[in-house]
């Protein structure tokens, strides 16, 4: 009798298989939930992460448009002894034009900036090239401390265009390139295409000239978004 009490105690003490397979597969589905909505989470902070980067890293080009090229001088290229153009030469994938430092950048005095796309081991990026300016012979001599940095990354297409007239008093028209003129463009277009395609918004960058009689048609009227 005490044998049999024995053998059905042990038994209410113990599962069946039933009740350890029907565990196992509830814990199973929980694992798994669990494991989904943390994958889920992770992407989700992924694309965050990307998606400010990307905003930031448009933020920073077009602040670098906006605080130096905006600024250009009008300056003559004292190197040319027989012609002297604005040392303002424009293309559809490089730009060079002469602007200032901010006073809290250890660089002081007139700046070159050469702005350009320059592929290397297999990508393109947008290069950007400071050379202190030489008011006596136009470029920078040997001593002269050179900064060159990237400015973007993984770039698939880098395209400049130019609204102006030559002569500062008719009508302007866009053009693909500025060289060799007599007086700086109005606005200057910047198209961005990263290799990821990923197309940016136009940025029209106006270039406060102050020549009084240079009156041709503005047409950015609030056309081209900014980041």
């Amino acid at each position: 009798m005490t044998l049999v009490k024995n053998v059905a105690k042990s038994k209410t003490l113990g599962f069946t298989l039933i009740e350890v397979l029907i565990g196992l597969t509830l814990l199973s589905i929980m694992t798994v939930l669990l494991f989904t909505s943390l994958k889920i989470c992770a992407d989700s902070w992924e694309r965050g992460e990307k998606k400010i980067a990307s905003v930031n890293e448009m933020a920073v080009v077009y602040h670098f448009f906006q605080e130096h090229l905006s600024v250009a001088k009008p300056i003559l290229n004292e190197s040319l002894v027989d012609e002297k153009p604005f040392s303002f030469q424009g293309g559809v994938t490089s730009l060079q034009f002469v602007s200032n430092f901010p006073e809290s950048v250890g660089k002081q005095g007139l700046q070159i900036f050469t702005v350009a796309l320059v592929e290397e081991d297999n990508t393109a990026n947008i290069n950007v090239k400071v050379t202190p300016y030489n008011a006596a012979g136009g470029d920078a001599d040997e001593e002269s401390e050179v900064d060159d940095v990237i400015l973007l990354k993984h770039v698939s297409e880098f395209k400049l265009s130019y609204f102006g007239s030559e002569d500062g008093m008719s009508d302007g028209v866009w053009l693909d390139d500025w060289l060799n003129k007599s007086v700086l463009p109005l606005l200057v277009k910047v198209n961005i295409v990263l290799e990821n395609g990923s197309y940016w918004p136009e940025m029209i960058i106006p270039l406060k000239i102050t020549a009084p009689d240079h009156n041709a048609n503005n047409p950015n009227d609030g056309a081209g978004i900014i980041p």
